[in-house]
């Protein structure tokens, strides 16, 4: 699906930023089978929550350490029972679950894709 076409100026007003995953827990409450993570941004941002339908790739244990990279200037957003305060990005697989997208070196937790 191609989408239309943007500018420099809308690229650089997402702030996408590094951390890493230091808990991961099954969300109960969950509609839809999901994780509630806690990320670590670093000491500028700090941690924050994130919910996010991993489910079929990652288990809880798998995922404690590991670098992420999500966009941190969307509104936090209620889900259920937590406030989700960032989103994780990841990439759909052929079977329509997510892969995370992930730095391939280690990064220090709170940098900008820039």
């Amino acid at each position: 699906m191609t989408k239309e076409q943007i500018t420099w100026a809308d690229f650089d007003k997402i702030n996408l930023r590094a951390g890493t995953i230091i808990a991961a827990e099954v969300f109960k409450e969950a509609r839809r089978p999901a994780y509630i993570l806690q990320v670590d941004f670093g000491p500028e941002i700090g941690v924050r929550k994130s919910s996010a339908q991993i489910t079929v790739h990652y288990s809880p244990e798998d995922l404690i350490g590991k670098q992420v990279m999500a966009v941190m200037n969307f509104p936090p957003k209620q889900i259920g029972p937590i406030m989700s305060e960032c989103l994780v990005t990841g990439f759909y697989d052929a079977s329509g679950d997510v892969v995370l997208a992930v730095p391939d070196k280690p990064l220090q937790n709170g940098a900008k894709l820039g």
